[in-house]
């Protein structure tokens, strides 16, 4: 790769990092031609991009973005060979990707999850996974408040509404008394 490959490459992804909040490093070492693209297969199929970079690459990518990634230097996040998952709008998307097609016996534990940044936030090693998977989208979170607030509305008016049949009945059977 000459030199200015190198530079369009870095320019390239570290764009990419600084359009998606949510991004999953992973280990793509052990990956036979067919996993890999298993693995993009579902990827794509859910709406989320992964590609296979030089380590070195995405360290100079990640020094030009305004988080501060210096929590991935002295660890093995950038050994070895590393994938890179970016996802546009969900953050727990990509752990469940990668749960998923561990779960369809693909690949014995791979791809081995290395670190997650979800809104800046850092998450380092493979113990992350279960819990980041478990992470609610925006969009859960939102529908759960507005369920929450619409709840005791609806309750208010199911009990009107059975109250009115209650009263009427009430009315009903006093009149039929004075009778």
């Amino acid at each position: 790769m000459t030199r200015d490959e190198k530079v369009r490459v870095i320019d390239e992804l570290s764009e990419r990092l600084s359009n998606n909040e949510y991004f999953y490093i992973t280990d793509a070492s052990g990956f036979s031609v067919n996993q890999i693209n298993t693995f993009r297969r579902m990827c794509f199929d859910k709406g989320l991009q992964f590609k296979v970079y030089k380590n070195t690459l995405i360290k100079k990518a990640l020094d030009k973005q305004e988080n501060d990634y210096s929590a991935f230097d002295g660890t093995d996040v950038l050994k070895s060979y590393s994938g890179i998952i970016f996802s546009p709008e969900s953050a727990n998307l990509p752990a469940k990707v990668i749960r998923e097609f561990r779960k369809k016996g693909f690949s014995e534990g791979k791809p081995k999850l290395k670190a997650a940044c979800i809104e800046r936030e850092i998450f380092i090693g493979e113990e992350y996974l279960k819990t980041l998977s478990e992470f609610k989208s925006k969009n859960e979170l939102i529908s759960e408040i507005i369920s929450l607030l619409q709840s005791p509305v609806k309750n208010v008016m199911l009990a009107l509404e059975s109250g009115k049949h209650t009263i009427v009945g009430i009315i009903k059977t006093l009149s039929e008394r004075d009778k």
